[in-house]
């Protein structure tokens, strides 16, 4: 029989985000942090920082900011509905998150982008028709 494994008390920053599924490669991670976008305990950190139960990290991705508690480390990565029992969000931070979406769906439906690509035929008759080609 093979011992059984106890989960690691410690690991990798930059491995850590990639197995909460915040990140999808660790090399996307360690850039994440190498630039600033992830705090540990409201300070920056490199890749190879551990985290450990209990670690408080600030993550930025895009307009998105999460504020999050360390509750477990994976031993691997694991799918999205378990990754997130790693980490436990602060309701501030939940709320402001759901705002900052919320906000940007309305300006793209505010703000349309034009279709791109070739115009279909009814295009091309109404461009046609508008310059009096045709």
């Amino acid at each position: 029989m093979a011992p059984e494994q106890t989960p690691p008390e410690t690991q990798r920053l930059d491995k850590w985000l990639w197995a909460a599924r915040f990140f999808k490669t660790r090399q996307l991670a360690a850039e994440a942090i190498n630039g600033g976008k992830v705090h540990l305990e409201g300070q920056r950190a490199k890749p190879g920082k551990t985290v450990h139960p209990g670690s408080r990290l600030e993550i930025t991705k895009g307009h998105l900011t999460w504020a999050v508690t360390v509750s477990a480390i994976p031993r691997q990565r694991r799918p999205a509905s378990e990754a997130v029992h790693c980490y436990a969000e602060t309701p501030a931070s939940r709320e402001r998150r759901e705002r900052q979406q919320e906000q940007q769906r309305l300006e793209r439906l505010a703000n349309p982008t034009p279709a791109a690509g070739k115009p279909t035929k009814r295009d091309r008759r109404m461009i046609h028709r508008f310059t009096g080609k045709g």
